[in-house]
């Protein structure tokens, strides 16, 4: 079933773009984690605060309440509230768990669930790929970040690193055609280990 087939793409790139953030925080100091590059920017801290706060609204009750919950106090998410790195990694699992066990309860049974958003109705399709969107675009920041944060030129390339392209497709084409998804290379698929 295509919608089915959906979820689960969705489950994976989702477990990628938190792959991707990890990498980035192993990278960097735990102060780095708190600077911001001027007024008008977030530190990654301050990202990753925003991402819990629109996680847990989104996916607390997901099937059953608006996603935008009433208790959300989303002003303060960009306030630099978390004090150091321990309880930023906290919120950011705590972000990651709440969504991946609110996809694991959608089933062929409820898939046609109408779920809001601001009383505005979406399709659990519509509502996924809204939210993928959001989160790669804010882990985006975080891994751009965490490379200018590593000004010594440090940063370990999370995918194909600079002047690599030519060596990654020959080792590509030179395996068996095979249908997988991409992110099984970078992650065990099992999200609840990575």
């Amino acid at each position: 079933m295509l919608a089915t087939d959906f979820l689960e793409s969705s489950k994976k790139q989702f477990a990628y773009y938190k792959y991707l953030g990890d990498r980035s925080f192993e990278q960097l100091s735990p102060e780095q984690l708190f600077v911001a590059p001027n007024n008008q920017s977030n530190s990654i801290a301050i990202i990753v605060n925003h991402l819990h706060g629109n996680m847990l609204s989104r996916w607390t009750d997901f099937l059953t309440t608006d996603g935008e919950k009433e208790t959300r106090k989303r002003d303060q998410e960009f306030e630099a509230i978390i004090k150091d790195a321990p309880e930023m990694f906290s919120k950011w699992e705590q972000g990651w768990k709440v969504l991946f066990d609110a996809l694991d309860q959608v089933n062929e049974q409820n898939i046609d669930t109408i779920v809001n958003i601001r009383n505005q109705g979406h399709s659990i399709v519509e509502a996924v790929q809204r939210q993928l969107c959001h989160y790669t675009y804010h882990v985006g920041q975080i891994v751009f970040y965490a490379k200018i944060l590593k000004a010594d030129n440090t940063f370990a390339s999370l995918s194909i690193p600079k002047g690599g392209s030519s060596a990654y497709n020959k080792d590509k084409f030179a395996a068996p055609k095979s249908k997988i998804h991409f992110t099984d290379e970078y992650l065990n698929t099992d999200h609840d280990n990575g």
